[in-house]
């Protein structure tokens, strides 16, 4: 094999090479023919050991050179999925730092047991209380961008119904992923937040999350297989009337509680008026909020207003109060359901032992 020299050495090295090579076989020579005063001196054997060094370690370090810069440098991991709202997000493999702009998102990783990946959520993000230890980024309508990118998050979780077209824009311009879903039913949200463990690369935590579910709603269905529908207004805000549209996840929330909305609107949150209300007549009013007793208070403030008065469901105090989780397409909406089931149809359980406390709507009269 023939070395060959850096270029600023060609013919100087090689040459000395030579020379020193003749001087070894003649010492060599005279040794064989008995003249040991004239073998290789020590002083010699270590000048051709560095002569040999200094020839092979700039080619080790050259090759080594070409060898690195041959070898492509790791680079990051991406797939690509569609979101659910049809727009394809470039997401990083692993996901690592997740940002949630919605309490729904918020509660979604929580259940998946995703928690530990989640650096921030927004200033009502507040179940479970432990996601009002995460680093707060602003509301979900106007976040703050800055406090997003600090957080290096590979990806920002967004829901088409609250969040604006324009965070995912601007987060898009920041190179910043941002998956949004959009579930209107309770079956869809099942899907989605089994599609979500899915896009965040867990997809065993999704699947185990939707077939518990699946469990619970379908012995709730078998519960109230029987039983007739009953007509509900679900209020949102009562000064002005705002319910809930047909196509909403709350519509079919009641749907699977045996209850169905009074309002035919295609809008999410249609506004009513009282004469329309007064001539639908629901059988019972729907309240969300964590504090039963102030909705008791506030129907004895309805009875008094005109229009609310000419309700028979006000006249009667009828009326159920489910907790917040019922406003938020998360799994907790299903615990929110039940309760509400048992509330309306407190009959088709007599038979069931429970752990919740019974709460039939109010009548006191």
């Amino acid at each position: 094999m023939r070395f060959v020299a850096p270029r600023n050495s060609r013919g100087i090295f090689i040459g000395n090479v030579s020379k020193l090579a003749r001087k070894w076989k003649q010492a060599s020579v005279k040794k064989s023919r008995g003249v040991v005063k004239n073998s290789v001196p020590i002083s010699f054997i270590h000048s051709a050991a560095v002569a040999a060094f200094l020839f092979v370690a700039p080619c080790v370090a050259q090759s080594h050179a070409v060898q690195t810069a041959a070898t492509p440098a790791k680079t990051a991991s991406f797939r690509t999925v569609q979101d659910e709202t049809g727009r394809s997000v470039r997401i990083p493999v692993p996901v690592q730092r997740i940002v949630s702009l919605a309490p729904s998102m918020t509660e979604s990783i929580y259940a998946l047991g995703m928690d530990n990946l989640l650096v921030g959520d927004t200033d009502y993000c507040d179940y479970p209380p432990a996601a009002m230890t995460k680093h707060k980024v602003g509301g979900a309508i106007n976040p703050s961008l800055e406090e997003i990118a600090a957080l290096k998050p590979d990806v920002v979780l967004l829901t088409k119904g609250l969040n604006r077209l324009e965070t995912v824009q601007s987060l898009e311009h920041l190179g910043i992923a941002a998956y949004a879903t959009d579930p209107h039913t309770i079956d869809e949200i099942r899907s989605s937040v089994r599609r979500l463990a899915e896009v965040l690369g867990n997809p065993a935590a999704g699947d185990a999350l939707n077939n518990k579910l699946l469990q619970r709603e379908t012995s709730l269905q078998q519960t109230l297989r029987n039983i007739p529908l009953t007509r509900a207004l679900f209020v949102v805000w009562s000064e002005p009337l705002i319910s809930v549209g047909k196509h909403t996840f709350i519509a079919d929330a009641l749907l699977h509680a045996g209850a169905i909305s009074i309002v035919e609107s295609t809008q999410d949150w249609p506004q009513m008026s009282l004469e329309e209300m007064v001539r639908l007549q629901p059988d019972v009013l729907v309240f969300a909020s964590n504090h039963s007793e102030a909705v008791t208070r506030d129907m004895e403030t309805l009875a008094k207003r005109p229009g609310w008065s000419e309700l028979n469901a006000v006249k009667q105090r009828k009326f159920a109060v489910v907790s917040d989780a019922v406003n938020r397409p998360a799994p907790r909406l299903l615990a929110a359901v039940e309760d509400l089931a048992r509330q309306l149809h407190p009959e088709a359980f007599a038979d069931k032992v429970v752990n919740h406390k019974p709460a039939a709507p109010r009548d006191k009269n």
